[in-house]
Formats: C-alpha cells, structure tokens, sequence
C-alpha cells in the first residue's frame, strides 16, 4: 500500500463514504421519515404533522396525497399542533383529509393544541384524540383591522384615494370603518363562522343548538372537549395510531413513518428554511394589518 499511495488513499475514501452512508441511513430509518427506507414486517402507520399558524396548505396535502397513494401505508394519523389560521388553507387540508378516508382510515392526535382552524382540519378525520391538557375550541372567526387616522394626524400624513366602488377600500387604516362597511364586513365574519359550525354539526354528529352554545371563540382542554362531544377519546400520539390500526382492521405491531424529505444539500436546506420564516413572518405582519379573515386562536 505504502508503494501506492493513490490507491490507499482511494480504498481510505470509500472507508469514509461507508461509514457516512450507514450513519445517515441508520439515522433516517431510525427516525421513521420515510415508509420505504427500511425494511420492517409490522404494519405502517402515516404520520403527517400539521404545525404552527396554517399560512399554506401545499406542504400538508402533499404528504396526505403521497401517504394516500402508498399501499404500504394502512392507516394515516393527523397530528395537529396548531392553534389554526388562515381559512382557506384550512379548508384545503380539510377536503385532502376526507379524500384520504376515502382509501385509508384517519385518526387526529391532538397535541398541545389544535384549537380554531386545527379543530376545523380535526373534524374531517375518523376519529379524534387528544390529550386531557390540549388547548382546543375556539370556533370563531376573526377579521382585525387597525386605524391610524388619529396618528397620522399627529404626524402630519394625509391620505388621498381614487376608487371605482363605494365599498373598494373598505377597512382603510386611514379611516373609521362606516356602519354600512362595518355590517358588510360583520355578514363576511358569520358567513365564515357559520362555515366553521356546519362542518362541527355534520362530522362530529351534533345539533346546530349544541355548537353555537359552545362556539362563541371560547378555549377549553381536551377533556371538556371530549365532554362536548368534540373529541372521541383522550390520549397521546401513540394512542391516536393504536386507534388507527384498530379501525384499518391491523391492531397488531406498527411502524410510524412520516413523509419523506426531499434531499438537498445543507446550504439550501439553510436558504429554504430562512425564507420560509421570512415568508410567514411576512404573511402575517401583512395579515394583520390587511385584516385577513381566519379561523385563528392568538390571544
């Protein structure tokens, strides 16, 4: 070897190429990312995770459609830590998750909390469990608008506006909101509110009575909600996927797998996840001072 040096440094190469390659793999199937890393006889269970304030819906009901295609898969679980966000995003993962039970029995493991938009998403699922301390409830929606009429006065800012319809800057910051503008945007809020309600009524087997009594934006834990009706039964992640191997007629040993990540190299994986942030931090800001409607529990 020490005659040729190019070839020890070659076989020294490989050596390290091995030993990187079965760290990582060990890693990756260790952790369960992906339902067809590693080999196993026991029967897998999708794990897709819904977190954070919900701003898009593309990620999520990507993985419901991957999880909903692999006949590896017998059950999916939804576990949910949010506490809700936008509407239509909501709604977009709500309607992925009816598709799934279509071929695959689904059940949500509230975590922490799942409250406004996560509860909406919770509703479409099989079965619903959740931890006795989950932050939950808070059916409402939400429009916030700010007015800096009084500041800008202040600073000397006046605003000038050029529009086409009476009701085209409707909710301006520059300006008090009118009586008229404030009914219109008031039928918006309980249009939605009542969009929210209809699904609770319909997928969680409840009189229209017993939602509005309880859906005035109030928070309650997992165990009221249960007491509600709003929850099957209580419970950790590990109980939500016994559950769903039960209903997928398995009840013997599972596997917990999540989506598969893309692979990209650690500066883009540094890049994206940078921009992500940016990007929600942005969409929120602007939320806020747009008067975004949402299904949303921020205190």
């Amino acid at each position: 070897m020490r005659k040729h040096p190019v070839i020890l440094g070659l076989v020294l190469l490989i050596a390290l190429a091995a030993v990187i390659y079965l760290v990582f793999y060990r890693a990756g199937s260790q952790s369960g990312r992906s339902a067809k890393q590693s080999f196993s006889l026991n029967d897998k269970i999708g794990v897709v995770p819904v977190e954070g304030v919900i701003t898009d819906s593309l990620a999520v009901t990507d993985h419901i459609d991957e999880f909903a295609e692999d006949t590896s898969i017998a059950a999916v679980v939804i576990r949910i830590d949010s506490p809700g966000g936008d509407v239509a995003a909501s709604q977009e993962i709500y309607d992925a998750i009816v598709a799934l039970k279509k071929k695959k029995k689904v059940v949500v493991s509230m975590g922490s909390i799942a409250a406004s938009g996560g509860l909406l998403i919770a509703c479409a699922a099989d079965k619903i469990v959740a931890n006795p301390g989950t932050i939950t409830g808070s059916i409402s929606a939400i429009m916030q608008f700010a007015n800096l009429e009084e500041l800008m006065k202040k600073i000397g800012v006046k605003s000038s506006v050029i529009k086409s319809g009476q009701y085209k800057d409707i909710g301006s910051p520059t300006r008090e909101m009118t009586p008229e503008e404030r009914m219109i945007i008031q039928e918006l809020v309980d249009d939605i509110y009542n969009q929210f309600v209809d699904v609770i009524v319909r997928d969680r087997k409840l009189t229209r009575e017993q939602v509005v009594a309880i859906g005035d934006g109030r928070v309650f834990t997992g165990r009221k909600a249960k007491e509600y009706g709003l929850v099957d039964q209580l419970g950790d992640l590990a109980s939500a996927a016994k559950l769903a191997s039960e209903l997928a007629g398995k009840g013997g040993r599972y596997d917990l797998v999540y989506p598969r990540e893309k692979r990209s190299s650690l500066f883009d994986l540094i890049i994206q996840n940078a921009a992500e942030q940016f990007g929600k931090t942005i969409f929120e800001q602007v939320q806020k001072k747009r008067g975004g409607v949402g299904y949303l529990y921020a205190p």
